[in-house]
């Protein structure tokens, strides 16, 4: 079985690598973030930052600014980790529809082999795209943050956390898409899908603009979706360190309040959600899919007889 698992796994991640135009629009959200903050949101960010910091005393206007640069960055960076996963997989997952529709899907489930390791196979191999291309993301990013910033590279203890939740956060969405897969029968639909997915990704994610700045009917909305809880995992650990040295001596409550707007906390029913809780709720959301996408293949296997 497990050498089936491989087969197929590593057949499907062929698929989606070998299809450049493929890996492009699935980075092309990515892209987009970088423009929009290098070309106007970033500089907004900046800006408000600076603002806030002038109202104390004996403030270095200089080095604010330049820490506040670097905050905005790792906040940013922290928003395209998390929209990788969405895009990443949705594209990997669009052999399965290719697969369907061409009728190879049928063929694959009259070989001796069982319909768990083919769904399977599925799952892993996005998730495997996934991580794969959220690590480069991150070693690049990071690598330009220490080369153009000047700033430090993450410790051991969070490169091991950032690995941690990449893996996590791939997983809930290899199990998101691989679910819509089961149920989305034809190349059109799942074009579509993958218009809203990256329309929506940006905006749910608080990444274009902070939940704080958005009205709180919108806010309570992306509380309701799992892509806010993975983008505050991701911030809460890599914006830590500058955020230490930028907000020094500045009072607990402007800081909290600040965390708070940006989305590096995240607060429902009045309490605030962890990184920890955060991880949870992502782990749980995709298990449920995932027991959701594979109690549609058992249906329809039943329905195929």
């Amino acid at each position: 079985m497990f050498e089936q698992l491989k087969m197929f796994t590593g057949r499907n991640l062929k698929l989606y690598l070998r299809d450049k135009s493929a890996v492009f629009f699935s980075l092309l959200s990515m892209l987009i973030v970088i423009g929009l903050m290098v070309l106007f949101l970033g500089d907004l960010q900046t800006e408000q930052v600076t603002s806030l910091l002038q109202r104390f005393p004996a403030r270095d206007a200089a080095l604010d600014e330049k820490n506040a640069e670097r905050l905005i960055y790792q906040w940013t960076c922290a928003g395209i980790l998390s929209i990788n996963a969405v895009t990443v997989t949705l594209a990997v997952l669009a052999s399965m529809i290719k697969d369907r529709v061409s009728g190879r899907l049928n063929a694959i489930y009259t070989a001796p082999v069982s319909r768990l390791t083919i769904a399977s196979s599925y799952v892993l191999a996005a998730w495997a795209a996934s991580v794969l291309l959220c690590l480069l993301t991150l070693v690049l990013t990071e690598g330009y943050g220490a080369a153009a910033l000047d700033m430090q590279w993450f410790s051991a203890e969070e490169h091991l956390q950032l690995v941690g939740m990449i893996a996590a956060n791939s997983f809930t969405y290899a199990a998101f898409m691989y679910t819509a897969a089961v149920l989305i029968k034809s190349e059109g639909a799942w074009s579509g899908l993958g218009t809203v997915v990256g329309t929506l990704t940006g905006f749910l994610g608080g990444i274009y603009l902070p939940i704080g700045q958005l009205s709180e009917g919108v806010g309570n909305f992306m509380k309701c979706t799992p892509i806010i809880y993975g983008t505050a995992m991701f911030r809460d650990v890599m914006t830590k360190p500058v955020m230490d040295t930028l907000f020094e001596k500045i009072p607990e409550e402007t800081v909290n309040a600040y965390r708070e707007i940006m989305g590096i906390d995240l607060f429902v029913f009045d309490r605030e959600v962890t990184a920890g809780m955060d991880l949870a709720l992502l782990l749980i959301f995709g298990a449920v899919l995932l027991m959701i996408g594979v109690c549609a293949v058992t249906y329809g296997k039943r329905t195929d007889r």
